[in-house]
């Protein structure tokens, strides 16, 4: 009877402690947190917050306390697709904070992201595969940054991922195929270390903005670009490597507004088609060996303010060109022109022309040169 007794009393106990005791929400109110979406964040920015080792601007300093809506570069909006509009952190700006650090696996955790950007930081080391879980991430902008290693081929699965931009960092290796592929509105990969041949199906993504200058790409320009023109309005390859000629069917992207692939290696004449580009406003052929004449269509075209195709071999340019506001036009061949290159190389740069045509491929060879004469027999010595 005793031991019934007993183990009644120690039930009834249990019983008060387990009824007493806060549910999960109530206990989120009772430390401080209106929810647990942001006691999670609260314990992710806390990580984070210790893995910053120079915060210059002090941004981190506000990090303290359960309001983390409050901290600098934290940003608070109702939970996506939630009856209950549970209020979720749903950005990060740390934008031009200086901070430098790495950035946790953790960071994964804030599943609610939208906006991710840290540009123009000391941020170092790679990117979290635990943000493979940021489903509804819009925009990541990690740009002028330490970060290394390979394409951070994380972002490949984020599916709602529209702005990318990874430039001013040091990645390096190839430039993934899968990239093209995603849904991107625009995408900013330039000056890294990249050294990989631009994809065949680059022509596939619909970004209405893409940068890829100051890499080592070695690529023929890829003639896939054109099946962008529904899309594309600025293009810009620069000092990448780019070799080959222009594709002849160019001028269907006549919604871009800026076409810049200076300091390349691009060869042969510009393609008559570009004089149906309307919208074209800037355009920058400089330091290539293009050559030939410039179509008078280009220099026609009614949008177009700054042409610059100094430091090529062409040998003439309509009289329009010379109307345009801006212009330059020094260093080929072209008579009668101030600051022009010499008769001399010239003429040696025309004695083995392109033929882009008669090649049918956008990477054809220059013709070859003459071999070189046989050396003199050895003398014949007479003793």
């Amino acid at each position: 009877m005793k031991n019934s007794y007993l183990k009644l009393a120690i039930f009834s106990i249990f019983c008060i402690i387990i009824l007493s005791k806060p549910s999960h929400q109530q206990a989120n109110r009772q430390y401080g947190f209106p929810n647990p979406k942001l006691m999670k964040a609260f314990e992710v920015l806390q990580i984070w917050k210790h893995q910053i080792i120079s915060d210059p601007k002090k941004i981190t300093q506000t990090w303290w306390g359960h309001d983390v809506c409050n901290y600098t570069g934290v940003y608070c909006a109702p939970t996506p697709n939630d009856p209950h509009n549970t209020t979720t952190v749903a950005g990060i700006d740390l934008n031009h904070g200086n901070i430098q650090g790495t950035l946790p696996e953790e960071l994964g955790e804030l599943t609610d992201l939208a906006l991710f950007h840290i540009n123009s930081n000391r941020f170092y080391g790679n990117i979290p595969k635990s943000f493979s879980y940021l489903k509804v991430l819009f925009e990541f902008d990690i740009s002028n940054n330490n970060f290394t290693g390979k394409f951070p081929t994380v972002v490949l699965s984020l599916p709602s991922l529209k702005f990318l931009d990874i430039r001013f960092n040091s990645f390096k290796g190839d430039i993934p195929s899968a990239l093209f592929d995603l849904k991107l509105d625009a995408l900013f990969i330039n000056n890294n270390k990249f050294s990989s041949n631009l994809p065949q199906n680059i022509g596939n993504s619909p970004v209405s903005v893409i940068v890829m200058a100051n890499n080592n790409l070695n690529s023929c320009f890829p003639s896939s670009l054109v099946k962008m023109k529904n899309t594309l309005n600025e293009l810009i390859i620069t000092n990448s490597g780019l070799k080959g000629c222009l594709p002849s069917d160019i001028g269907l992207l006549d919604k871009l507004t800026v076409f810049d692939v200076s300091s390349n290696q691009l060869v042969g004449s510009l393609p008559d088609s570009m004089g149906k580009m309307k919208s074209l406003e800037q355009l920058d052929v400089a330091n290539n060996k293009l050559s030939g004449y410039i179509p008078p269509s280009i220099c026609a075209l009614p949008k177009l303010e700054n042409f610059t195709y100094s430091g090529n071999f062409f040998c003439s340019e309509p009289g329009t060109c010379l109307k345009l506001p801006s212009k330059d036009d020094r260093r080929n061949c072209i008579p009668y022109r101030p600051l022009q290159r010499s008769k001399e190389e010239c003429a040696a740069f025309y004695k083995y022309p392109v033929d882009c045509a008669a090649a049918g491929a956008n990477c054809p060879r220059r013709s070859p040169s003459p071999p070189p004469p046989s050396p003199p027999p050895p003398p014949v010595h007479h003793y």
